[in-house]
């Protein structure tokens, strides 16, 4: 079980809190996939998921061309679904999932 599976777990199910929690092992930690999207254009939105405020949404498209590719096919073959799906469901799930993982708007040290 990784880093966040378990208090990812109950918030996101436990399938895409692996994937998730791989995603954020794989830069580092949240404070470093925070930059990463921050730096590809998500800056606004992905504050929103760190505030305590509500969290803007991000698309499908958005997190393919923020996390590329190679990253995508790659988690999406752990898990056996398509690229496309992986992204989807991340932009569902991943907004939630830094909100849980940055309590009282604290994005915590790597």
């Amino acid at each position: 079980m990784g880093l966040f599976d378990g208090l990812l777990g109950g918030v996101i199910g436990a399938e895409m809190a692996t994937v998730v929690n791989g995603l954020i092992e794989k830069h580092g930690g949240v404070q470093g996939i925070v930059s990463d999207l921050q730096a590809k254009g998500l800056g606004g939105t992905v504050q929103s998921w760190i505030g305590t405020g509500t969290n803007q949404p991000v698309s499908a498209d958005q997190l393919h061309q923020a996390l590329g590719s190679d990253a995508l096919a790659q988690l999406a073959a752990k898990i056996g679904i398509s690229p496309q799906d992986l992204a989807g469901k991340l932009a569902q799930v991943l907004p939630q999932a830094i909100d849980t993982l940055t309590p009282h708007g604290v994005v915590p040290p790597t």
